[in-house]
């Protein structure tokens, strides 16, 4: 049951259904499905088919209802949707089928499935959610485990001044497809954590995530005092002491959360650091039951996963000793185990003394762990390799399981309609066999060059909409009307530049010789533009600074308005970017980049990269699929670096992109760019899709937790 149901009429009494579960938001056929119902709310509600439901009319249902062609696609769909759930021929259950009780539990702090789901803040979150919903497509037991935010991460705004804003906005829950967990009273089910002498509750939201369930943790509750019920309001926000508090919600929760749902997990996997307290729950579960604290850490640590994906120290969340003696006082006499040695699980030499690091307490007590991408790996055994002191950096039992993307969320729908023309109707299902892309050599130049300008269009049309919603609802000033994009050509050759502003990436880089880059922007017969869009972390001063660099050379006259700053970047927009610009510009300090995942969407919908030899790059680029900024080489003085790295993009732009963008034949079509273009699809798709992730995850890692952990 919905909260929609007694609204529907009967022969459309499943779409609450439909809408409370995110599968929709991947599969074509429901997307036009909710498209049919009321195109013009399907747009105004941001593709949000629950507030559809809800704002839609009565007569408009029952038309819908009435219409022969709607119901026929509504009958399609929910027999696509029931063959789905039923689950009897997915992947998992036909290549392990002994192995299909288990469970397996995926803690992470932010997940990042749908724009009407503002939980997630950049990268991590859009892999957790992208990892959900792979399981979910070939029918892992999977359980996701994480926070529901109330209040989400920050919306942005940018005013005429430049600095970054940040709004925070309290979610509708009605409006969103989540639904509280009740127990057979109808009462809400909660899980409490003593935090400093105190109970901390918290109460169950679920959504469904096609075959899976995630279950979000929320503490504003009766029960709690003021400063708890906000522990969960808002994605890393606060102090050490906020994150310490939230960190155990997440881990010690997390288990007790799973445990009153009934469910028992045979793997336990960490997204990152953030979980690692989960480890420390379940071995005082074993040994409450009876066991050793040696027993039940053996046993602990044969079904736990751990994947790390940050490259540099600094990136790790660590907590003084006073801090988590002051929150953790007798947990370590529940585990069997004295103060020293409960310390010492997490210990960590830091810059500033030693402390709790919740990487080496998950590299400590984890049976497996992973890094990111085939160089993070290799960073991560060399940053590591202290906690196994006695093992040369090659045998540090850190692998790599390079990150991958959810091809069904990312695909434009209209470039997967040529797809389904040429790879074949049933292409989804086999979407990380390279040999099936060998088939895009017959798709013609002409095909993909006029698909990749429709979508180039559709992304214009929709920022000079989004400037002109701005507009009207007073959120902007003439000069912001000009900076968002009004500006820009569709008929010129445009980078995107879209991702979380830290300064190790570097998003004024190209603004090095300005004199330089004007040429390239201004040149009258080949032009070039930016469009840049991304959120600085609200603490995060230099980053705001670059945000606002970047905001205050769009208003310049001098670069003719080739300069466009997007703000409030997410999901949603990461779409109409990764899929419309022509050319995807990434340029960190290598290699502080773990993996990345916006170039691999930009690739998928054939938008070669422009990026430095950093993260997944290094493995996706073949010399014919884009272009590489820089080199390999460690420069000693950054501003050599920068330098280098910089002159290099200007003369890739001048010497090999702009000539071949602009090289037309008599039909307008730029056959050696439709070319690259091919080749980043054809060479990229397959490896670097969350199917072959997932897959890699489960027979690498997964199968031996169970096996181990049995």
């Amino acid at each position: 049951m919905t909260p929609l149901d007694n609204k529907l009429p009967e022969k459309i009494n499943r779409l609450g259904e439909l809408a409370y579960n995110l599968w929709w938001s991947w599969t074509p056929e429901a997307r036009s499905l909710w498209k049919r119902l009321d195109y013009p709310l399907w747009r105004q509600t941001r593709h949000n088919p629950v507030q559809m439901l809800q704002e839609i009319s009565d007569v408009r249902l029952q038309d819908a209802a009435r219409d022969s062609a709607f119901l026929r696609r509504y009958t399609k769909v929910m027999l696509q949707f029931d063959d789905m759930m039923a689950n009897g021929h997915s992947w998992f259950h036909t290549t392990y089928p002994d192995l299909t009780q288990n469970v397996i539990a995926y803690f992470s702090f932010e997940f990042g499935l749908h724009n009407s789901l503002p939980i997630y803040s950049g990268g991590l979150g859009i892999l957790s959610g992208d990892h959900i919903k792979e399981s979910s497509d070939l029918g892992l037991p999977f359980v996701g485990v994480g926070f529901m935010y109330p209040q989400g991460y920050f919306r942005q705004r940018i005013p005429s001044h430049g600095w970054q804003e940040a709004v925070y906005q309290q979610l509708d829950m009605n409006q969103a497809p989540i639904q509280p967990v009740k127990d057979d009273q109808g009462e809400d089910i909660k899980v409490s954590v003593n935090i400093s002498g105190r109970p901390v509750h918290a109460r169950i939201w679920k959504i469904n995530v096609g075959r899976n369930a995630l279950y979000l943790m929320d503490t504003d509750v009766d029960e709690n005092e003021p400063w708890d019920r906000e522990l969960s309001a808002r994605l890393y926000s606060g102090d050490s002491e906020t994150r310490i508090r939230q960190e155990m919600m997440l881990g010690l929760g997390g288990v007790r959360v799973l445990r009153a749902l009934g469910l028992s997990p045979t793997v336990w996997h960490m997204n990152e650091g953030h979980s690692s307290f989960l480890l420390l729950e379940c071995i005082r579960e074993l040994v409450a039951q009876g066991n050793s604290f040696e027993e039940a850490a053996a046993l602990v640590r044969s079904r736990t996963v751990f994947t790390t994906h940050t490259p540099v120290p600094a990136g790790h969340d660590v907590f003084s000793y006073q801090l988590v003696e002051k929150y953790f006082q007798g947990f370590w006499d529940r585990m069997g185990i004295s103060r020293e040695h409960f310390l010492s699980l997490g210990a960590h030499n830091e810059p500033w003394g030693q402390a709790f690091n919740m990487t080496v307490l998950a590299l400590n007590m984890s049976g497996q762990a992973n890094g990111v991408s085939k160089l993070h790996g290799r960073i991560s055994r060399e940053m590591w390799q202290e906690v196994w002191p006695d093992k040369p950096v090659e045998e540090v039992p850190i692998i790599s399981i390079t990150n991958g993307i959810h091809i069904p969320t990312w695909i434009a729908s209209e470039l997967g309609d040529e797809f389904t023309k040429y790879l074949g109707p049933d292409w989804l299902e086999h979407r990380d066999d390279p040999t099936l892309w060998q088939r895009l050599a017959d798709m013609s130049d002409k095909d993909l060059w006029l698909v990749h300008l429709e979508l180039k269009r559709k992304m214009m049309r929709h920022l000079k909409d989004l400037v002109r919603r701005n507009w009207v609802d007073g959120r902007a000033d003439p000069t912001q009307v000009l900076t968002g994009g009004t500006l820009l050509d569709p008929d010129t050759l445009t980078i995107g530049f879209a991702r979380r502003f830290a300064t190790y990436k570097r998003a004024t880089l190209i603004f090095r010789d300005l004199q330089r880059l004007q040429r390239i922007l201004l040149d009258v017969h080949r032009p070039v533009q930016i469009i840049f869009a991304g959120k600085a972390h609200p603490a995060d001063e230099p980053g705001k600074a670059l945000i606002q660099e970047i905001y205050n050379l769009s208003k310049h006259n001098q670069l003719g308005g080739r300069i466009a700053f997007i703000e409030d970047y997410n999901m949603h927009m990461a779409r109409y970017l990764t899929q419309g610009v022509d050319v995807w510009l990434n340029n960190p300090i290598r290699p502080r980049e773990a993996s990345g995942t916006s170039g691999m969407k930009a690739a998928l919908n054939g938008v070669p990269n422009l990026s430095v030899l950093d993260g997944w790059w290094v493995e996706g680029y073949n010399g014919a699929n884009g272009w590489v900024v820089g080199n390999d080489h460690d420069f000693e003085n950054e501003a050599d670096r920068d330098n280098f790295d910089a002159n290099s993009i200007y003369q890739i732009l001048e010497d090999e992109i702009v000539p071949l963008y602009y090289s037309r034949d008599r039909d307008g079509v730029p056959r050696g760019w439709a070319e690259v273009m091919r080749e980043s699809i054809r060479s990229n798709a397959p490896y670097f899709s969350a199917q072959r992730m997932v897959k890699e995850y489960t027979s690498e890692m997964y199968i031996k937790a169970m096996n181990d952990g049995a």
